[in-house]
């Protein structure tokens, strides 16, 4: 998933990247408010992080652009100013949350995910890699036309591999997104998982897709790791 920061801070910008890249996340992050929008206005994010204060322009100025021109990525607004009169100007220019400067990283990263979970109501409901195809709204996945049956646990992983495919997923992104929690380091739930989906996804087929790469994760992939 791509995300878009636009902090002119280098500090905060520095540890938001980090913290988000640490995460599995891939992100961009510029410093000025009119090149901001004109990436976010692009499209091909996930979600933006958009600081209030700009040094060209108002984050507010930003958001309520962006909102005009169609754009839909959801927009979390970041800012130091914590009076309930700013926090509303942000919201009614079209931000999706809000939160206030200084704040627990933890907290960001939760508000972000909430945000991409809410931002995927308004996507296409169908996904689709090879002959794999997965409906979202009604919760049926099938593979060359098979009716595949996955637990509750097993679709979110399978949705987070297709909506990330031919990309290499660490288990500590592939914890924070689909378990939502922290997976300790010894704990083999994840590969137990993976295996359980292969037997579902995999082997009752002879093109094997979601593969092993030793020391660093897993890959949705016709032909495994990428490069």
């Amino acid at each position: 998933m791509r995300l878009l920061v636009i902090e002119d801070n280098p500090k905060v910008a520095g540890m938001i990247e980090q913290g988000l890249t640490e995460q599995g996340y891939q992100v961009d992050v510029v410093h000025k408010g009119f090149e901001g929008e004109a990436k976010a206005a692009r499209g091909g994010y996930e979600a933006v992080v958009l600081d209030l204060m700009l040094p060209d322009r108002d984050g507010v100025d930003v958001c309520r652009n962006l909102r005009r021109r169609g754009t839909k990525t959801p927009i979390l607004m970041l800012t130091a100013l914590s009076e309930t009169a700013d926090k509303v100007a942000g919201l009614d220019a079209g931000a999706d949350d809000y939160l206030t400067k200084p704040f627990e990283f933890d907290e960001f990263l939760a508000r972000v995910r909430a945000l991409l979970r809410r931002g995927e109501a308004t996507e296409g409901t169908v996904l689709k890699y090879e002959d794999i195809q997965m409906d979202l709204a009604k919760r049926i996945v099938t593979r060359a036309g098979e009716t595949v049956s996955l637990t509750p646990k097993e679709f979110s992983l399978l949705e987070y591999l297709m909506r990330n495919p031919n990309r290499v997923l660490g288990r500590t992104a592939i914890a924070e997104q689909v378990w939502d929690v922290d997976i300790g380091s010894d704990s083999n739930v994840i590969d137990v998982y993976i295996s359980t989906l292969r037997r579902k996804i995999d082997k009752p087929f002879n093109k094997k897709l979601i593969h092993t790469v030793v020391g660093t994760g897993y890959v949705l992939g016709a032909e495994g790791a990428p490069a």
